[in-house]
């Protein structure tokens, strides 16, 4: 038999070959043992790629073991296992292949766009591999380390002043496509975004609960995209589920029902006129900009929200440092959030129902901001005293 090794969880792919997930053994499945699986767009799992962009997807649906109270079934999907470490990935590579597919997009072009950091990540991982250059224009107020991770990647950065918010990196990404003729990326309005979650993330989850209860489905949104691209199809499979959208409290955008306004920019509409009268800083960051994006609107006229909660950025962190110390998680502020509004939904949910929520990123993202403000480099006086414990090798301060 020839084993072959596999990162957990199973392939979600049409006609690809599967390892079971109910043991640890799955990892060195033997190949005439694998089953297939039918729904799924996205590639299949496998030793070999063509390129990074190939490998976006198929992320990990994981149960939540010492978190979720008892007599609820809790999972996540874990969208850090993707290349660059978050859902933006997909976001990214749907928007390059759709500017290439329609012309926009020629080879060695610029493209630009606004980003809190992980869409301008995984922008940046795209044009690299394709041979494109990309500028990022961010607000000064989002991690340090998500700069240089694009510079990493080659792109340029423009850092924008922070009190103007999401609106004022919009803007500056405007001027600077408008002037120098570079392909707008437009997330927030661009429709290859939901489109690429209606064909890999609805899918997805479709395929991982096929025949067991999925009762809830818990998400925040930063574009919009996995809540309107997954919500659709999971709700046009599943009529009965119930879609909980989340937002945070600092910042509660959609639970105000003032609309947004909006405007035409470089002949297409839907970009924020202005910053929306609701919005006050919060630090769930690649959550609620400072307006609501089309893309997200149109997902809530499609009627797909059953109920939307509000997160407190505190509750947001300390879930996010559960998930790392009982769960094994290592997720973003943003994970923590979802996860803390999916374990309000479980409080209320009758007993024996499925909640998943999504986590969008990890936690390196966040080194330096709250999330981390008490992790300290340092030895604290518990680790001093297992230090002394022994007589080698003791390091002095």
């Amino acid at each position: 038999q020839v084993l072959i090794r596999r990162r957990p969880p199973p392939i979600r792919s049409r006609g690809a070959m599967l390892c079971s997930v109910n043991s640890s053994a799955a990892r060195w499945a033997p190949a005439h043992r694998q089953a297939a699986r039918a729904i799924s767009s996205s590639g299949a799992r496998r030793a070999i790629y063509e390129d990074i962009t190939a490998s976006i997807g198929n992320t990990p649906v994981i149960k939540i073991n010492r978190l979720a109270p008892a007599g609820i079934n809790l999972y996540v999907k874990c969208e850090f296992f993707n290349p660059c470490g978050s859902v933006k990935d997909r976001l990214a590579k749907a928007i390059i292949e759709d500017a290439e597919q329609r012309g926009e997009l020629k080879p060695g072009g610029t493209v630009v766009e606004a980003t809190s950091g992980n869409t301008g990540i995984a922008l940046a991982m795209v044009c690299a591999q394709r041979g494109y250059h990309f500028v990022a224009t961010m607000a000064a107020s989002f991690s340090v380390e998500r700069r240089k991770v694009m510079r990493m990647l080659g792109a340029k950065v423009i850092v924008t002043p922070a009190p103007l918010g999401g609106t004022g990196m919009v803007v500056k990404a405007q001027e600077l496509a408008a002037k120098h003729g570079w392909y707008y990326a437009r997330q927030f309005e661009n429709e290859a975004n939901p489109a690429y979650h209606a064909q890999t993330t609805g899918p997805e989850i479709l395929t991982d609960f096929a025949g067991k209860r999925l009762d809830y489905w818990v998400t925040g949104y930063g574009t919009g995209g996995t809540f309107q691209g997954a919500g659709k199809v999971l709700k046009a499979a599943r009529p009965d589920l119930k879609i909980v959208l989340s937002e945070p409290r600092l910042a509660p955008l959609i639970t105000s029902g003032v609309k947004q306004e909006r405007m035409e920019v470089m002949g297409k509409f839907g970009a924020p006129a202005t910053g929306h009268p609701a919005w006050t800083p919060h630090p769930i960051q690649g959550w609620t900009p400072n307006f609501i994006p089309k893309i997200t609107e149109d997902g809530i006229n499609l009627g797909l929200i059953h109920e939307v909660l509000l997160v407190d950025g505190k509750e947001a962190i300390s879930t996010a440092i559960d998930l790392a110390r009982k769960e094994g998680i290592f997720c973003g502020i943003s994970g923590g959030a979802t996860v803390a509004t999916a374990l309000e939904v479980c409080k209320k949910a009758p007993p024996g129902s499925t909640v998943l929520a999504m986590i969008p990123d990890t936690a390196e993202r966040y080194l330096s901001t709250p999330l981390f403000a008490e992790i300290d480099s340092e030895m604290n006086e518990a680790e001093i005293e297992i230090a002394k414990s022994t007589p080698s090798a003791i390091y002095e301060s």
